[in-house]
């Protein structure tokens, strides 16, 4: 009995289809495992707390059909842990996909959201209001001094990006290794002024210092949230869009151009959106780590390159995993409660050595 021989053009092209089948359905399985990770999140971050509040309850609140049984399990949903768990989840996903979008910029999976001086720009303007501006600060009413540390912070990381921008930018030309290398120099100054500041502050200045430079969401409240949380709304959504554009950068910024990109004017608009979003993040919440690299990479190892399906996939999984960490910071020591990037950093500090290794492993095979 004869069998029938397939030429080696439809083999490949049966093997291409059966790739491209198979990854459909991965993004169909993932798509449908973070959605209900971020849901998950959400209803753990709404329930689990010093006040426990059964599942159920939590979502009859929030749908507000018939009044609450306990007014106070209300007020704690509604007045404490939504505003936090929205948060979060803006957070998270801003730095995912400012991570997604610099790794892509970059052609670089171990590029992270700090390595532009977003986040030491933005410590240092908090700092600087802390320690130095505190005491000016305290014969101006409440709603200024509750501003003040965000909008110092937002300024710092914007005005950080801007120069670092500025001193990579030669002519009509963005060196990319030049944004990097600024980058690493301006996180060096930075974190020589936060060490002076922390030198000279006083003990409950120290106490503020530290909590708020490893970051921690239990300072989040209704007033004065809705300027960041609009920036980094803008942040998510531009990151979003641009996705096709990332996708071009990939190839490379010559093929880009002649795929009718305007890289130049490209990478400006990523630079602010990752700025806007990770600086107004590190103005509420403090500095996190590692969400922008973990998150970003996970989701490539599962889905491929393409940031059409790269970039919501990020957002969603990194929301959920923030809220996450902020669940678990709230539980694990009450009824004190551990600041947030203590965890982050617990998960991200093994995944990036991981990343290095395997790194090394490909450059040495």
């Amino acid at each position: 009995m004869s069998t029938m021989a397939i030429d080696p053009a439809t083999e490949g092209t049966i093997n291409r289809i059966a790739v491209e089948i198979g990854r459909r359905q991965r993004r169909r399985w993932l798509a449908i495992l973070v959605m209900a990770a971020a849901a998950a999140a959400v209803t753990a971050g709404l329930s689990l707390g010093a006040v426990g509040i059964p599942f159920v309850e939590v979502w009859a609140i929030l749908s507000g059909v018939h009044a609450p049984a306990d007014a106070v399990h209300a007020m704690v949903v509604m007045d404490l842990r939504l505003p936090r768990v929205i948060t979060g989840l803006l957070i998270g996903a801003s730095l995912a996909l400012s991570g997604a979008a610099l790794q892509g910029l970059m052609r670089n999976p171990l590029a992270d959201p700090g390595l532009v001086g977003v986040a030491s720009g933005a410590a240092l303007g908090a700092v600087a209001v802390i320690v130095f501006a505190s005491a000016w600060l305290a014969g101006w009413p409440g709603p200024v001094q509750r501003i003040a540390l965000p909008l110092a912070a937002f300024g710092g990381g914007l005005a950080t990006t801007l120069l670092i921008y500025r001193l990579a930018h030669r002519g009509s030309h963005t060196d990319i290794a030049l944004l990097l290398l600024a980058g690493i120099a301006v996180n060096a100054v930075a974190g020589a002024v936060i060490g002076f500041a922390v030198f000279v502050s006083n003990d409950q200045q120290l106490r503020d210092l530290q909590f708020w430079m490893l970051g921690s969401l239990s300072g989040i409240s209704r007033d004065g949230l809705l300027p960041p949380l609009a920036m980094m709304a803008v942040s998510v959504l531009g990151l979003w869009r641009l996705a096709g554009l990332l996708n071009g950068l990939s190839l490379g910024e010559r093929d880009a151009h002649y795929l009718g990109f305007d890289t130049e004017r490209s990478k400006r608009i990523l630079v602010l959106l990752i700025a806007l979003g990770v600086g107004a993040g590190v103005a509420v919440a403090g500095a996190i780590g590692f969400v922008g690299l973990i998150v970003p990479h996970l989701v490539r190892v599962v889905l491929g390159t393409d940031h059409r399906f790269v970039m919501p996939a990020s957002a969603l999984l990194g929301g959920a995993l923030l809220v996450c960490a902020d669940t678990v910071a709230r539980l694990v020591v009450l009824p004190a409660e551990l600041p947030i990037g203590i965890i982050t950093s617990a998960i991200g500090g093994p995944f990036f050595l991981m990343l290095l290794i395997r790194h090394r492993r490909e450059l040495a095979s």
